[in-house]
């Protein structure tokens, strides 16, 4: 599958993968090739010597590495210099430095495998003439015409190659000697002549040499060094030597022609990794026209000139790098990216570093320049962060004639468009409340003058009339003395002023709420003691009745119930006993408990039995209660015949007291006050005994938050046979609050009822 300029759609994560280990698989293609070709030049050489077959004399060359101590390559390196060079050692004893001639002939064979004429030219300077002190190598290839056409060079800057990238044959007179003589030239102060040639300085170190193939002069060889030096004859042969192999390589293709030289040496001079792109005309894909050195490091290494495809250099990122490309374009303006590729690469196999902080900048009409980071950048990360709060926006204004630069962020803060020009500091005045034109005074005043960080919010005047608020942050820009600028930050901060104007209002509203509740409290209160005072002795009643009445309010004061009670003898003779609660707490509760308990005593008059009362005290309840319900125990006792007849709505069940046994008496399944309309209450019949002691009650006496009511009740049960006894009907009473206790923290209403046994 062929994979161009990011346009397959058959690009998957596996063939990601594989171009990601391509680059570190060239590397070691390159070595293994140089280390191939050196160990077959000695191999064929041991074969040629020895007259053995080519296996035979590669298993000696491995055996007499081992027993010598010597890798193969550098056994292979001494036996190629012994022939090539029989006047020097061709053995290096174990331990021992490795020798030039050593050192050279890999350097040689690294070069003889390289795919470009410029490869071979990096890897001959880098391993053979910079230890020599050299600088610069340049080659050129002869034409039939005589002239001289640059095929690679290295050490040498873009612009510097762009101005000797052609000799014609009216050379410079060193350059014609070499040609005319074939023979080297040492120039260890520079030309004796006024004449200019390739160098560092004048004065500078230089050797030129006829590269020569099969008796024909095919190039010529400019070594540089970066002062004048002398050529000692070690210095001379090493150089000789590796210009021989600099004209074995000119039959290599050239090296890409890079972009515009000043643009190229640019980039190499950057200390991050940095690449020149080429839009190719027929395909509309970015090529790549030239890497620097850091670029080519965080690739895995140099591309072959046959392939500088944008997947080739970048297999995980390119379709995301080549859409940068075009929109930079597109649009003429940079492009950037936080990192490339955005996810983390999750196929199999090692991949690439990611690229980081990547900024691609369109630089002619098909060229762009990426630059991108191999490590994160804590200023650039900031940067970023900082823009991820949508409402934080960061500016830098002049004070001496520069420019003013927004963030992205600043011209949404200000409801403007991004093709506006952003508004400097000072001329701000005129987007603001006119109120707020002091505060801003002040701010400017404390940079300029005091020359001192500050910060203020002004309410900023949006082109759709709304009003925004923008906290300002501003330190100064100082030299010396001199305040010639600004940065800050702008911040939008309208939702937290409307949340604390929210929550202002809010408060208020709550103290006044708080101050009615407290009144609206001591009125319930007032009302409920006006309405149920606790009775504080027993009451005789007709028909031989003594009552006992005890009332509990809430724990929490704030929690005024509805519980009522009445104990009231009717004209005909006959006692009303009543307890009820009404649902919730407060003037509302206490209110409807008043509605019901006046209304239930107005009713009694009227002589009809307690589950007619019941029924009209729900259609009371219905009407006033504000849609509460309320539970009720009505009961007559009727002193002619003893007996007393009662109705429930839902109220908790009556206790009995006879002979020192406790029963609760099974009310009727009736349902709440308040519940429905036009409900009816069944009536049940109990006649009294002498002795006889009945207790009604409300939840708060029995109910507990963990327990059920059944709990409560049995406690109850037991307390009351515990008290059987007890001949006091106050201390009864009592002995029930004090031993049956709910934790609901509700109000509690217990009414004692005792036939007196007249034969006592």
């Amino acid at each position: 599958m062929t994979v161009t300029g990011g346009h397959s759609g058959a690009y998957t994560a596996g063939t990601a993968s594989g171009l990601a280990g391509l680059a570190a698989e060239n590397r070691r293609l390159r070595q293994a090739m140089a280390r191939h070709h050196l160990i077959d030049l000695a191999t064929g050489m041991l074969s040629a010597q020895l007259r053995q077959s080519t296996a035979d004399a590669a298993d000696h060359l491995a055996e007499l590495a081992r027993a010598t101590g010597t890798s193969p390559e550098d056994l292979a390196a001494d036996i190629v210099n012994a022939v090539a060079l029989p006047r020097e050692p061709h053995l290096t004893p174990v331990g021992s430095p490795p020798l030039p001639a050593r050192r050279l002939r890999r350097t040689a064979a690294a070069a003889e495998t390289a795919d470009s004429v410029g490869e071979a030219a990096r890897t001959l300077l880098e391993g053979g003439l910079v230890p020599l002190g050299a600088d610069s190598l340049w080659l050129w290839r002869r034409s039939d015409a005589g002239h001289l056409r640059l095929a690679g060079y290295a050490g040498v800057s873009a612009t510097e190659a762009a101005a000797w990238r052609g000799i014609p044959p009216a050379a410079p007179n060193p350059i014609r000697t070499v040609l005319a003589e074939n023979a080297p030239l040492w120039l260890g102060s520079g030309p004796a002549d006024p004449v200019e040639l390739p160098g560092a300085s004048p004065v500078a170190g230089r050797a030129l040499l006829p590269l020569r193939r099969r008796g024909v002069t095919s190039g010529l060889a400019l070594v540089g060094w970066p002062e004048p030096t002398e050529f000692d004859t070690r210095t001379r042969r090493a150089v000789t030597r590796l210009m021989t192999v600099a004209s074995t390589v000119l039959d290599n293709p050239d090296s890409p022609e890079p972009g515009p030289p000043v643009l190229v040496d640019m980039l190499d001079a950057l200390t991050h990794p940095a690449a020149l792109l080429r839009t190719d005309a027929a395909t509309g894909a970015p090529v790549v026209e030239h890497l620097n050195e850091e670029a080519v490091a965080a690739i895995g290494g140099p591309l072959p000139v046959d392939n500088r495809s944008l997947p080739r250099a970048f297999p995980l990122s390119h379709r995301e790098l080549a859409r940068l490309v075009r929109r930079a374009h597109h649009s003429r303006r940079p492009q950037h990216a936080p990192r490339l590729p955005v996810a983390a690469h999750a196929g199999p196999g090692e991949p690439p570093p990611p690229l980081l902080d990547v900024r691609v900048l369109p630089v002619g009409a098909d060229l762009s320049t990426v630059f991108w980071h191999t490590t994160g950048d804590p200023r650039l990360a900031m940067g970023r962060a900082v823009a991820r709060l949508q409402t934080v926006a960061t500016f830098q204004d002049s004070l001496n004639g520069g420019e003013t630069v927004w963030s992205e962020q600043a011209y949404g803060i200000f409801g403007m468009s991004r093709n506006d020009p952003p508004v400097p500091i000072l001329a701000l005045r005129g987007r603001i409340h006119r109120d707020d034109g002091e505060a801003l005074t002040r701010l400017l005043t404390t940079l300029t003058e005091r020359r001192a960080g500050a910060q203020t919010v002004l309410r900023v005047l949006l082109p759709d009339g709304s009003v925004r608020h923008v906290r300002v942050a501003a330190e100064p820009l100082l030299d010396g003395e001199t305040v010639t600028g600004c940065v800050g930050v702008y911040q939008d901060v309208s939702a937290s002023r409307r949340t604390e104007l929210a929550l202002t209002a809010t408060f208020d509203h709550l103290t006044a709420v708080r101050d009615q509740a407290d009144v609206r409290h001591q009125l319930a209160l007032q009302l409920q003691q006006a309405i149920v005072p606790e009775v504080p002795a027993v009451q005789e009643l007709p028909g031989g009745l003594v009552v006992a009445v005890r009332y509990r309010p809430a724990a929490e004061e704030y929690q005024v119930g509805g519980d009522w009670y009445d104990v009231l003898p009717l004209p005909s003779g006959k006692v009303l006993v009543a307890v009820g609660d009404i649902a919730g707490h407060g003037i509302d509760s206490v209110t409807g408990m008043v509605a019901l308990r006046n209304a239930q005593r107005a009713l009694a008059f009227t002589g009809q039995g307690p589950g007619q009362l019941l029924g009209w005290l729900n259609e009371v309840t219905l009407r006033t209660g504000g849609g509460s319900t309320a539970t009720a125990l009505c009961a007559l006792y009727d002193p002619g015949d003893g007996d007393l007849v009662w109705s429930s709505a839902g109220h908790l069940p009556m206790l009995l007291v006879r002979d020192g046994r406790a029963t609760l008496l099974d009310p009727p399944q009736d349902i709440l006050l308040g519940a429905v309309p036009s409900s009816t209450y069944q009536e049940r019949r109990t006649a009294l005994r002498p002795g006889d002691t009945l207790l009604l009650y409300t939840d708060g006496l029995v109910e507990r938050r963990h327990d059920g009511l059944g709990s409560g009740l049995g406690r109850l049960v037991a307390a009351a046979e515990e008290l059987a006894a007890v001949e006091s009907l106050e201390q009864v009473v009592d002995g029930l609050l004090g031993m049956v206790t709910g934790d609901t923290d509700d109000d509690t209403s217990v009414v004692a009822v005792r036939l007196r046994d007249t034969g006592a």
